[in-house]
């Protein structure tokens, strides 16, 4: 797979939405784009690239970070039915240490 494969493939799945399973099979095998595009991204290429498109002025685009997990969004204990443990787990001690999660996503806004 090429580079301007890769990119072909980020911009379908920011432009369409899709998840990585619904990208063409044309474009590749989705896991390969997957495993370069989390690479890229988290050693700052993505962000490089993206830049570079920009100040060019070939692409528009802004890349959001979406944090969503079980420490961000919280559910009051009466709406899950269960009594609160008042005993911390272990799941729990390694939750507070773990870096937060996030999703990349990236939003087309339309031709320069």
């Amino acid at each position: 797979m090429t580079n301007l494969q890769l990119l072909n493939a980020l911009l379908y799945v920011a432009e369409h939405g899709c998840k990585w399973r619904g990208l063409p099979k044309q474009m590749g095998n989705w896991h390969t784009i997957y495993t370069r595009m989390n690479r890229w991204s988290k050693a700052g290429v993505l962000d490089r690239v993206f830049a570079r498109l920009q100040e060019e002025q070939i692409l528009a685009i802004r890349i959001e970070g979406v944090c969503l997990d079980s420490t961000t969004i919280k559910v009051h204990p009466d709406g899950t039915g269960a009594l609160k443990k008042v005993v911390p787990t272990p799941s729990d001690v390694r939750g507070a240490a773990a870096p937060p999660r996030f999703i990349w996503l990236p939003r087309m806004l339309g031709a320069p």
